[in-house]
């Protein structure tokens, strides 16, 4: 597989990564075996570059998962690019999301915490999962920064965050990759975060690269869903609106069809191709629990849509009806 440095700080990744966050969590049921089976596939692609965080799983299972595989691997802990995330809380036990911390004290106690379930003594990625709404993110950059000075971490992101944000960030310790949603239904970010790379030199993590499944035409509305599945809370699936959506994926469709291969390759081709249109590194982190998908989801890496193509989904994102997220609960 092909890498990409991401950003200017000198980190280099598979140009395709692995979200592992449904390995353990989010999408219903799952199964120990299934999911190591699918990171041993991820190591045989050289999809390389693991994405987790805290916060994905009771008691962080998905961290405590990929520390697991790594010491399967023979102890090849240099074969992988890990990120991992900190920010919001949940409740021991019961995975009951209690609040959201950036502040400094918070910042060391759960990089230590992270680094002891992945079995590893450095990260090479540590995002900011989402800011506090408290701490001033300048705050917590600094605090991120002292982790890379005692060596724990090697480098930086931002997930969840403005343009703003990313800038003052970036003021206090260069910042690596931003880790946001970017997709065929969601370019919110375009006009602000993506130029801001772009002018900083630092990388785009697409997480949700296919909405959460809409895009590979599999999953249009909530029949069949696991009752805990996160999807039955988003308003891109309630029913109004997932009939709405499921039309729009006619054109995808139509250019799968023709190029004989699935509308999720469709979807990430798209997206790999967002880097020559905006001159920053873009790298999607599609996640899926089957090893199967993971090879369909490295052959995008060899297609390149048309002008034409390209044209012809340009216009779909501002037809998409329903918010990317769920209002966030009351914490108070």
């Amino acid at each position: 597989m092909r890498t990409v440095k991401l950003g200017d700080t000198g980190l280099e990744v598979p140009a395709l990564g692995l979200g592992c966050a449904g390995l353990s969590d989010l999408y219903g049921p799952t199964r120990r075996e299934e999911a190591l089976a699918t990171l041993r596939t991820a190591a045989e692609l050289g999809m390389t570059f693991l994405d987790t965080s805290d916060y994905y799983g009771i008691d962080s299972a998905n961290e405590r998962l990929i520390g697991e595989f790594l010491a399967q691997d023979g102890g090849h802990r240099s074969r992988f690019t890990v990120a991992t995330k900190f920010g919001p809380v949940r409740a021991p036990g019961t995975g009951e999301l209690t609040g959201v911390r950036s502040d400094p004290a918070y910042v060391r106690t759960a990089c230590e915490a992270s680094l002891r379930r992945l079995g590893t003594d450095y990260l090479d990625l540590y995002y900011l999962h989402h800011p506090d709404f408290i701490t001033p993110i300048e705050e917590t950059v600094g605090a991120m920064a002292e982790l890379v000075a005692a060596g724990k971490v090697r480098h930086l992101g931002l997930s969840n965050v403005s343009a703003d944000q990313l800038r003052s960030g970036h003021q206090v310790h260069p910042i690596t990759a931003v880790q946001n949603e970017w997709s065929l239904f969601t370019r919110e970010y375009e006009d602000s975060v993506v130029p801001a790379c772009a002018e900083l030199g630092i990388g785009f993590v697409a997480y949700s690269p296919f909405s959460r499944g809409f895009l590979t035409g599999a999953h249009t509305s909530t029949d069949g869903l696991a009752e805990d599945d996160l999807r039955r809370s988003m308003p891109r699936f309630d029913t109004l609106n997932a009939q709405h959506n499921a039309a729009l994926l006619a054109p995808i469709r139509r250019i799968a069809e023709a190029r004989g291969t699935t509308m999720a390759q469709i979807a990430l081709a798209w997206l790999l191709q967002r880097q020559d249109a905006h001159h920053i590194a873009v790298v999607p982190i599609p996640g899926t629990r089957s090893p199967a998908r993971l090879r369909e989801n490295a052959n995008a890496l060899d297609l390149t849509l048309t002008d034409d193509e390209l044209a012809t989904l340009d216009p779909i994102a501002q037809q998409v009806k329903g918010d990317r997220m769920p209002a966030p609960p009351d914490l108070d």
